[in-house]
């Protein structure tokens, strides 16, 4: 980071003092650094890319450089210890100098992030991109989020050089779908059940905005007894339709959202889904 600083000179004669003016300037470092992340945001189980830039402004090389990225970690309490709430994906390092990809350097250590052998032409670029994935210590609440820092030292570097970047946690709904049968050896004009189990791990409930719906074409056709939604009867033609083979809801799907809760000694964090049952019955 430039800094700014100032100077000032003293005149003095005749037992007097005379002040100069000041002036102003701006020490630049030879070595800047940047970070990013993509995409900027994260749901449970996410993966996400880094990239931090190193920028050479002098006329000499910069070698024997390491990168360290302490992956997010935080203190969940006070009085507990640090956990780290991303884990480095195996061999997504890639390293780049003046955009030219470059034989992978060394990595000493993966948590926190240890990148050892670094060097940056003089004038020049180097460029570390790599992947990370959420794990049980990321939190997921809406206001939360997870602040990685780079730091980069070595190299004759008069002091470390820090960047940071910041991900959000996402808290929209994250779907998925469960579909079961029941007995899974029918007999001809018997009764078979399916049921559909609907989770949501994002950390708000679906809307009627929403429009979430489900569809399915039953093979063989299914001769439709009864439609239930966690345990409520749905109406046909008004809460869903089926023209003989092809089933699908009509009235938006609700859907809870997940909750988090956090293990106050070892500081993980267990999701639990907000879930919705469809359980739809016929003869086949």
């Amino acid at each position: 980071m430039p800094t700014t600083f100032t100077n000032q000179a003293t005149l003095s004669y005749n037992n007097q003092s005379i002040p100069s003016n000041v002036v102003t300037g701006v020490l630049t470092e030879v070595l800047s650094v940047s970070k990013t992340a993509i995409p900027a945001a994260y749901q449970n189980g996410n993966t996400i890319t880094y990239a931090v830039q190193l920028v050479n402004s002098g006329t000499a090389a910069l070698t024997g450089l390491t990168l360290t990225d302490n992956l997010g970690a935080y203190t969940p309490a006070a009085g507990t210890a640090a956990v780290v709430p991303m884990t480095y994906q195996s061999d997504t390092l890639r390293y780049y100098r003046n955009g030219i990809l470059q034989a992978t350097p060394t990595i000493a250590a993966t948590s926190p992030l240890t990148v050892t052998g670094l060097s940056i032409p003089a004038g020049g670029n180097t460029t570390l991109m790599y992947a990370v994935k959420t794990n049980q210590f990321t939190p997921y609440g809406a206001e939360e989020s997870v602040t990685n820092t780079a730091t980069v030292t070595g190299g004759g570097l008069a002091a470390p050089l820090t960047a940071e970047a910041t991900v959000n946690a996402d808290p929209a709904p994250d779907l998925s779908v469960i579909k079961s049968m029941c007995p899974t050896t029918v007999t001809e004009a018997g009764v078979l059940t399916y049921t559909f189990t609907l989770q949501n791990r994002g950390a708000t409930a679906t809307t009627a905005t929403d429009n979430v719906s489900l569809t399915d074409t039953f093979t063989p056709p299914l001769t439709i007894t009864s439609v239930t939604l966690n345990g409520t009867a749905l109406t046909a033609g008004t809460d869903y339709t089926y023209d003989g083979a092809t089933f699908r809801t009509l009235t938006p799907l609700l859907i809870p959202a997940a909750t988090y809760t956090r293990n106050a000694t070892t500081g993980e964090v267990t999701a639990t889904p907000g879930m919705a049952t469809l359980v739809v019955t016929g003869t086949v």
